[in-house]
């Protein structure tokens, strides 16, 4: 058997136990997944904390976002707008327009995928930068022709890192729900900020009572949720104050609602 059928067979035994309610025993089958694969190409770890048998990871691994959505890319769009009622770059423009309309002279779109808030937001902008980790996605994102440039690469390690900027307009559309602890993405945002540029996100929730003392955690769906008061504090300590924080449906999951909140801040 060679290494990757190992994996393969390890992964599948795990989520197989997982699915059958078998919790315990899929912990210890995960636990065997991280040892074969450390980078965690399958989110063993985000599947342990969803379950509550593993710490809090700071984000999801980038080996797992990258292979999940390189291999989603090509129907991407009709899963995510279609299937799952995704229309966050949509609520954004319209929460632009009310709040901070703009216009803008550069737009930075983090995690832009296929480019659906390139989309959204091309009116308001005149440059437009994306990135994402996924080549695949980004391959389909030039394909709109919008985008002045595009590279391929994680969205905290750039805006920790790039040279370019500043923006005045930075959106970041489904790139929170990866990761956990915000302070390095918020503070980096800041860094490539130009005067009172605007930052727009989106973010998951769960009820208070499900998140406890959490300021963060795994959702059932492998997806982190945040508490708005975590995100409010972040904003400050990076040097944002936010403009507004509206309750959305993010996306529905087996048909079910999944809230979030459309945040909207400014740079101080």
């Amino acid at each position: 058997m060679t290494p990757d059928d190992e994996l393969a067979e390890a992964y599948n035994e795990a989520l197989a136990l997982e699915k059958a309610g078998e919790l315990a025993e899929a912990a210890k089958a995960y636990a065997r997944v991280l040892a074969l694969d450390p980078d965690d190409h399958g989110g063993a770890a985000v599947r342990l904390a969803a379950m509550g048998l593993g710490d809090t990871p700071e984000r999801a691994p980038e080996a797992y976002v990258e292979m999940l959505f390189d291999q989603h890319a090509s129907v991407f769009d009709d899963i995510l707008v279609d299937q799952l009622g995704y229309h966050v770059p949509l609520l954004m423009r319209q929460a632009l327009l009310d709040h901070a309309p703009g216009p803008y002279d550069r737009l930075l779109d983090l995690g832009c995928g296929t480019g659906l808030a390139g989309v959204a937001l091309a009116d308001m902008s005149g440059h437009r930068t994306g990135i994402d980790l996924s080549a695949n996605m980004v391959d389909l994102a030039a394909k709109h022709e919008l985008y002045d440039d595009l590279y391929v690469g994680d969205a905290v390690s750039f805006v920790e890192e790039v040279d370019d900027g500043p923006w005045d307009l930075i959106a970041a559309t489904d790139v929170l729900p990866y990761l956990g602890d915000v302070a390095a993405l918020f503070a980096g945002v800041r860094r490539i900020s130009a005067a009172n540029a605007v930052f727009g996100f989106s973010t998951e929730v769960l009820p208070d009572e499900t998140m406890g003392a959490n300021d963060f955690m795994v959702g059932p769906h492998q997806r982190f949720v945040h508490k708005l008061a975590y995100i409010d504090s972040a904003l400050t300590a990076a040097g944002f104050t936010r403009l507004h924080a509206s309750d959305i449906t993010v996306r529905h999951e087996e048909g079910t609602p999944q809230p979030g909140h459309l945040v909207l801040a400014r740079a101080v």
